[in-house]
């Protein structure tokens, strides 16, 4: 077995984790990731700086359906009717993580970084991001509506990366971090 580059974390990927970690202890934020195919290497980016213990609160790692299934409670039905690496299943893993971890903020990561198991609708770099975040119910003067009850919103986004497993699987990574530093700044 050869050892994966991509999971040398460069100071770029720290000042990046940096970044995340200020905005999410600005907010009073906690993160959790739900992962696929990366494994667990943004979890593994996201605790490699000392202090992360403050807003990182979980890492799933959902690589098998039956995982993304009993760890994270993305039905079954979903996955026959999508397939694992689709917006619906990136979706679940996200809110699942968030509901799991109870924290404000968590993403998915569900995709194929090959060098085998794409196919023509869904080739090797395809890659989907689940992003889901609590948001305080408000009403229409702005007001919380019913106390403090959490709405939990979500979105998704779909990559096409190119480039070898490693190379796939580090992208997903940075592109990760960057759409959770945006999130925890702006939702």
């Amino acid at each position: 077995m050869t050892r994966d580059p991509s999971i040398a974390i460069d100071d770029a990927l720290v000042a990046q984790v940096n970044l995340l970690g200020d905005a999410l202890r600005a907010r009073g934020w906690r993160l959790a990731t739900a992962e696929s195919c990366t494994g667990g290497l943004l979890a593994g980016t996201c605790t490699a700086p000392a202090g992360a213990s403050d807003w990182f609160a979980a890492g799933f790692v959902a690589y098998a359906n039956d995982a993304k299934s009993g760890l994270l409670g993305v039905p079954d039905a979903l996955i026959r009717a999508h397939g694992a690496v689709s917006s619906e299943v990136a979706d679940a893993m996200a809110r699942g993580a968030l509901a799991h971890a109870g924290v404000q903020l968590a993403l998915s990561v569900t995709g194929i970084a090959g060098p085998g198991g794409g196919s023509a609708a869904k080739p090797v770099g395809t890659v989907w991001l689940g992003l889901a975040w609590l948001h305080a119910r408000e009403t229409q003067e702005g007001l919380p509506a019913g106390g403090d009850a959490p709405l939990v919103r979500s979105r998704t986004e779909c990559l096409v990366l190119d480039g070898d497993r490693a190379s796939i699987r580090a992208q997903t990574v940075a592109i990760a971090l960057q759409r959770l530093a945006d999130a925890a700044r702006v939702s």
